[in-house]
């Protein structure tokens, strides 16, 4: 069984989400719309899934640095693991602000600043590629002697603190605390896209890192959520590609080769002096700022939201049983594959694509068959056949008879 923090917390994670959503409601604030909220807990399915094979790459690096060249051995204690903890979140606090500072690296972070609004379920929206960028930050951790298993812990654990960090239902707490901690005030204002507030507040657990390295900042009026160039999108692999893509279409443009390769490695925003120099964010009014929506009908969104939560169930299963599918890649890669190509054709219909029925007609056909191969071997009982059936058969009737009375695809 997988035993990573952040998988075991899953039901927490919606359990909390889910008051999130009737404390919400019941005070009248609107911070939740379904295709956001979605698109943002796909981002962190995608980025779990991803990660189920791009963490053999940091963590094998990592175990490699701890069995070779580690310089002293730390017995495993209560004492070393919050010192791992501290360690961590110091180190964390590096990854996360040079994230910010190199555009490279803003590439997998962006990511997690995409969503316009704030609440829990922005927490999940993680990015699949930011680990291998960032996990060379940690290997000082290894030299020094910090087991593997701690740092999968810590890490962890660094994460899950950062889960309830993510809300507006929390205004500010006791002096005492914000002057340690990483709290929901101060985390708006690293989400914000407020020139004054970007850059700003990079720490995970303890705050003292940007008071100590001159990033800190209060919040004073309510931020303005999302980057500066809007994603315009509810695609989860997009969400994850479309700043290299822009870098790409940057370095095309960019005569110089000495400054292509500066253009990787600057400031995000930058570009040489001959081509205008560094666009630096630009401030918005709040009254008349509009957020990225496209109007689906209800018939449409209650198809979606049904198929996730079986998504969902799915990749709840995948997770924790990582160990049973690392002894069979082929089985692993394909319903990897079925799980992110499942989160595309959800982002597919909120926006209306042209592609968005035969997609997800050929997914609710593929789905089926590719479990009972690998799950019974096509030893099909009445039952299966039954709920096979009703799946195929319901969602391919559901999905037509909501789409032929909607408005025609963008």
């Amino acid at each position: 069984m997988n035993l990573d923090p952040t998988v075991i917390a899953i039901p927490v994670y919606f359990l909390l989400i889910g008051i999130e959503l009737i404390v919400h409601r019941i005070k009248a604030t609107k911070s939740y719309r379904l295709n956001d909220a979605i698109t943002n807990i796909n981002c962190g399915v995608t980025s779990q899934v991803s990660g189920a094979f791009i963490k053999v790459l940091s963590i094998g690096f990592y175990t490699y640095l701890y069995d070779q060249f580690r310089f002293a051995s730390i017995e495993n204690s209560a004492v070393t693991w919050a010192l791992a903890f501290i360690a961590y979140d110091f180190f964390y606090y590096w990854a996360h602000r040079m994230s910010h500072q190199v555009n490279l690296f803003w590439g997998g972070h962006s990511v997690h600043h995409q969503s316009e609004e704030y609440n829990l379920s922005v927490a999940l929206r993680q990015s699949s590629t930011q680990t291998i960028w960032t996990f060379v930050f940690y290997t000082p951790m290894a030299l020094a002697g910090i087991d593997p298993l701690i740092l999968l812990s810590v890490s962890g654990f660094n994460l899950l603190y950062q889960f309830w960090i993510h809300t507006e239902s929390i205004d500010r707490l006791p002096k005492w605390f914000e002057a340690i901690f990483n709290t929901p005030s101060h985390h708006r204002v690293h989400h914000a896209r407020n020139p004054k507030y970007i850059d700003k507040n990079h720490a995970g657990t303890f705050i003292v890192w940007d008071k100590l390295f001159g990033t800190f900042k209060a919040e004073e009026e309510r931020p303005v959520y999302g980057i500066t160039k809007n994603l315009e999108s509810w695609n989860p692999v997009w969400a994850n590609l479309s700043h290299y893509s822009d870098m790409i279409k940057d370095i095309r443009s960019i005569p110089k080769l000495s400054d292509k390769l500066k253009y990787i490695f600057k400031k995000p925003g930058w570009l040489p002096d001959s081509m205008g120099g560094y666009r630096a964010p630009f401030d918005i009014d709040p009254s008349t700022y509009k957020k990225y929506d496209i109007h689906t009908i209800r018939a449409v969104n209650i198809y979606v939201f049904v198929q996730y939560v079986l998504l969902l169930a799915g990749t709840a299963f995948f997770l924790f049983n990582m160990e049973r599918f690392d002894k069979d890649l082929i089985e692993k890669v394909v319903l990897a594959f079925l799980i992110i190509i499942s989160t595309v054709s959800f982002g597919s219909l909120f926006e209306n694509r042209s592609w968005a029925i035969p997609l997800e007609l050929i997914r609710v056909v593929a789905i089926p068959i590719c479990l009972l191969y690998f799950f019974v071997g096509f030893e099909l009982t009445p039952l299966l056949i039954i709920v096979s059936g009703i799946y195929i058969l319901g969602s391919i009737f559901w999905l037509v008879k909501a789409r032929s009375i909607t408005s025609q695809p963008a």
